[in-house]
């Protein structure tokens, strides 16, 4: 396995993420970045914060892809069996780590992932 490199970038990226509270979009971690890195150095540092355990990835309902901090997973195992709230109004997405949805498959299928985006209105746009 690769060691990871602790840049600037990747220390910046992990921070905005773990201090939004809400998933983030490539672009608006460009944006909050202010041109500390490129888009692409910004594309690497994603993919291996997800490939570490730290970030995973989620779909708005706009198909918009976001990213959001990991709790419980690690480099081997990625747990996000929890479903993500997408706020029609200001746009953003939230985990919501309480519901655990219940899928239940026939025996023959064998899950992988599971990603599960509810939309309406957050409790800051009420």
């Amino acid at each position: 396995m690769k060691q990871s490199r602790n840049t600037i970038a990747r220390k910046e990226i992990t921070r905005l993420i773990h201090e939004s509270g809400v998933a983030l979009s490539h672009a608006e971690l460009q944006g909050l970045l202010d041109g500390l890195c490129d888009r692409v150095t910004t594309y690497r540092v994603l993919e291996r914060l997800m490939d570490e355990g730290i970030i995973h990835k989620v779909v708005d309902i706009d198909g918009t892809i976001k990213y959001a901090e990991c709790h419980t997973c690690t480099t081997e195992i990625h747990h996000h069996d929890h479903l993500h709230f997408s706020c029609e109004q200001c746009k953003t997405v939230t985990c919501v780590e309480d519901v655990e949805p219940k899928i239940k498959l026939p025996v023959s299928y064998k899950v992988h992932k599971i990603n599960l985006t509810v939309s309406g209105i957050c409790p800051n746009c009420q």
